[in-house]
C-alpha cells in the first residue's frame, strides 16, 4: 500500500527515497539507503530484511539488476514483495511479484526509479518521474519531494495516506536528511512543510558533527553562543 521514487543524484551523487502510504511509519520499514553502495525500496507486504541485504549485495560489487535477481532468485516469499533499486552509478532495477496487491506499476528513467501498489491508476509512477525529471536543476531533495507531490495528485493509493517519509545520503556516514511524518491526515503535505524548517538548517548541523568549534547556534534557550 505504497508509492516511492528511489534516485541518485548525478550532479552531486547523492542518494535518496521518498515514500507514501496508508500504514504508519512506512519509511521506518521500507526505506535501506547507504553513502556510495545505493538504495533499496522494499515494499508491498514489506520485508525490511530484503532492503538490507540487498544493500548488503550492492557494497559487494554487484549493481542494481544484478542485486533485484539475486534477490528473487534467493528469497522465500518474493512473490508478496515489490522492489525498488538503485544503485551508486545511477542504474536502476526493479521488480513486482505475482502477489503485489491491487493496481500495480514501476518506472524508471535515468538515475531514478518509481514503484507503487494498491494504487490509484497505474500512472502514479509516470508522473512522479516526470515531475522529477521536469525538476533538474533543483536541490535533491526538493526534486524528491516534488515526485512525490505528483504521485499524489495522479492519484496516490487507493486509500488515503497517512505517513510519508524523506531519506538521504551524501558522503558521509549518516544521513543528511531523515525526515519522517508517520501518522497525519496529510502526510505529504506535512513532510513538505517539516523539510522547509529543516532545509536551511541542514549544513549547520553537518558542521556541528565535523567542526563543532565553528558551527553555529540556533538561539535555543540555554545556548550561550550566538
Amino acid at each position: 500500500m505504497t508509492f516511492s521514487l528511489t534516485a541518485r543524484c548525478p550532479e552531486t551523487g547523492m542518494l535518496g527515497m521518498v515514500i507514501s502510504s496508508s500504514s504508519p511509519a512506512v519509511a521506518a520499514r521500507c526505506v535501506h539507503v547507504r553513502a556510495n553502495v545505493g538504495a533499496v525500496a522494499s515494499q508491498n507486504i514489506t520485508d525490511p530484511r530484503l532492503g538490507q541485504i540487498g544493500l548488503d549485495l550492492l557494497a559487494r560489487g554487484l549493481n542494481a539488476a544484478e542485486v533485484r535477481d539475486a534477490l528473487v532468485a534467493s528469497t522465500r516469499f518474493i512473490a508478496y514483495r515489490q522492489l525498488a533499486i538503485v544503485d551508486a552509478t545511477g542504474r536502476t532495477a526493479s521488480y513486482s511479484g505475482s502477489g503485489t496487491l491491487g493496481i500495480h506499476a514501476t518506472l524508471a528513467c535515468e538515475g531514478a526509479v518509481a514503484a507503487g501498489n494498491l494504487l490509484a491508476n497505474e500512472r502514479v509512477p509516470a508522473a512522479m518521474i516526470a515531475a522529477y525529471q521536469a525538476t533538474s536543476g533543483s536541490a535533491f531533495a526538493d526534486r524528491l519531494l516534488a515526485a512525490l507531490a505528483a504521485g499524489l495528485e495522479q492519484g496516490g493509493e487507493a486509500g488515503a495516506v497517512r505517513s510519508a517519509g524523506l531519506h538521504v545520503v551524501r558522503e558521509l556516514s549518516w544521513p543528511i536528511a531523515d525526515l519522517r511524518v508517520d501518522w497525519h491526515d496529510r502526510p505529504i503535505a506535512a513532510l513538505g512543510e517539516l523539510w522547509a524548517v529543516y532545509k536551511p538548517q541542514l549544513e549547520d548541523y553537518v558542521r556541528r558533527a565535523r567542526q563543532p568549534a565553528d558551527a553555529p547556534g540556533f538561539g535555543v534557550a540555554g545556548e550561550t553562543r550566538t
